[in-house]
């Protein structure tokens, strides 16, 4: 059997599972080690086993539980409810406000955790259930957090920027500065985005009650108290990161321990707080490990058979390209690899082959490979959400209220990926959105 049909059979029996309702880090993960026994025999129990070494020895998993408890201790706390509250009052006379104050509190979170799966977490704790309970639409808002929770592979500190730079040898300093123009750039596309849609039909997302529009401005304000905790944690986390006093992983055991310290300063810190806190947290964190293991044993069969190897030697070396065509043709390789792998395996299957690459292509920009790094980030966000294999499907589906079913989740994606695919574009069009900064400050 050729390595095409062996690639369709895995794909279409991991989809099939998946219909049948089964769990999807269990659809995922017998894929994986079913084909890999059967291929390999009893050798091919290696391949799963060395996923669970290369999950346990990537030293950024660790900011995940910590995150996720942030969310969760911000959450039942009723600190997070303060927070939307305070957005729902002050956007609220915005078309589609509370959808954007979500976009920025997005923004917030991606500043401090470098991953667009803790983003996720934190934004589906929070966000979900408040704009629920206020008559969002179901399927704007779910696509909000999705869209929403990718900044956090672009603004830094990027994770996915930190293995980028470890292979192609650029300073992450460097990238991590570079990614702050497209990241800044794709929040605003995605804010308009949310206005417009809202504008032109206000019933996805009701407006303010007649009480909420005739707050005594002094009552508005008092609400900004709300804000404050919330912008203090975050700048303290990421305050403390950027001058080098923690690390990511430190940073969010601030971002853990201010949660608690301020749920204690409202008087809200109990027994039963964190006894729920905790089992939330235990729950959300083993499904991430589990879906992440999964998807690194599918890759690394699907690396075995050969697949991907045959999709690079297409674009690259049957095929007489000119250097933007190659470019193209890498980010059109990225995205279709991305819809079955995870950013750090399509990163170490291709980096020896397109980093080379790129380094020799004369493309007239300076600082190339750093402006490619944000290309290749600005695909991971792409590949997070689009399907079959998309992360962020996976995550949503299993974090989302059961009236988020599958089909709504779908379908909430294509219109952020319709936006960075057009970001994408720009930064390739127009190199200096991402090399601005970088240049500036480095001169």
């Amino acid at each position: 059997m050729n390595y095409e049909m062996i690639a369709l059979l895995m794909f279409g029996s991991m989809m099939g599972l998946m219909l049948t309702g089964q769990r999807v880090f269990a659809a995922v993960g017998f894929v994986a080690a079913g084909t890999a026994l059967l291929l390999y025999g009893t050798g091919g129990i290696e391949m799963p086993f060395n996923a669970t070494f290369k999950l346990f020895s990537w030293n950024a998993i660790l900011t995940l539980p910590l995150f996720i408890y942030m969310g969760y201790m911000l959450s039942e706390s009723g600190i997070a409810e303060d927070l939307y509250e305070m957005l729902h009052v002050w956007f609220g006379r915005m078309a589609g406000g509370l959808a954007i104050g979500t976009i920025l509190l997005m923004v917030i979170i991606s500043a401090m955790n470098g991953l667009s799966v803790a983003g996720m977490a934190i934004g589906s704790a929070i966000a979900l259930p408040e704009m629920l309970r206020r008559g969002y639409d179901k399927v704007l808002i779910s696509g909000v957090v999705q869209g929403g929770s990718s900044l956090g592979i672009l603004i830094p500190p990027s994770v996915v920027m930190v293995l980028y730079s470890v292979i192609a040898r650029e300073p992450v300093s460097h990238l991590w500065l570079a990614g702050v123009g497209p990241g800044l750039l794709m929040a605003t596309i995605f804010c308009i985005y949310i206005y417009i849609r809202v504008k032109v039909n206000p019933s996805l997302a009701p407006a303010l009650t007649e009480a909420e529009l005739a707050m005594p401005l002094r009552e508005k304000l008092l609400l900004l108290r709300a804000g404050i905790i919330p912008v203090v944690i975050f700048v303290l986390m990421l305050g403390l990161f950027i001058r080098g006093v923690t690390s990511l992983v430190e940073s969010a055991a601030v971002g853990a321990v201010a949660a608690t310290a301020a749920a204690a300063l409202k008087g809200r810190l109990s027994r039963r707080l964190i006894h729920e806190t905790a089992k939330k947290t235990l729950a959300i964190s083993s499904m991430f490990l589990w879906l992440i293991l999964a998807a690194l044993a599918f890759s690394a069969v699907f690396d075995g058979i050969g697949a991907v190897r045959a999709i690079e030697s297409i674009f690259i070396t049957n095929w007489e390209l000119t250097p933007w065509q190659a470019v193209i043709l890498m980010q059109v390789s990225f995205i279709i690899m991305g819809m079955f792998l995870d950013d750090t395996a399509m990163l170490v299957i291709v980096a020896p082959l397109y980093v080379p690459l790129v380094d020799r292509l004369d493309l007239g920009i300076d600082g190339q490979m750093v402006w490619f790094g944000v290309l290749y980030t600005m695909t991971c966000q792409i590949a997070y959400i689009t399907p079959p294999f998309g992360y962020n499907l996976f995550l949503m589906r299993g974090l989302a209220p059961k009236e988020i079913t599958l089909i709504d989740i779908y379908k909430s994606i294509w219109p952020f990926v319709i936006m960075m695919v057009t970001t994408l574009v720009l930064v390739m069009v127009f190199p200096q959105i991402a090399m601005w900064l970088p240049q500036y400050v480095y001169r």
